[in-house]
């Protein structure tokens, strides 16, 4: 009976880390964002132009996955 419960606690626990790591890990992408909008001769991505906050985001969200393999 106490296995649903430690699930329930692990899966929570991951989303804590997880939201931390993202907290750790935005300044950073943001930085990136900011300094790739920058670069001179930077090519715009097709389809619509996300702000510099949902690049860094999306960023985020897509290299986190990795800490978390394995």
């Amino acid at each position: 009976m106490s296995r649903p419960f430690v699930t329930v606690s692990r899966s929570r626990s991951e989303a804590v880390q997880f939201r931390a790591i993202l907290a750790a890990t935005y300044p950073v992408f943001l930085v990136a964002a900011v300094l790739q909008r920058l670069r001179p001769g930077s090519t715009a991505p097709a389809g619509p132009r996300r702000s510099v906050f949902g690049e860094a985001r999306a960023m985020a969200l897509s290299a986190i996955p990795f800490a978390f393999m394995g």
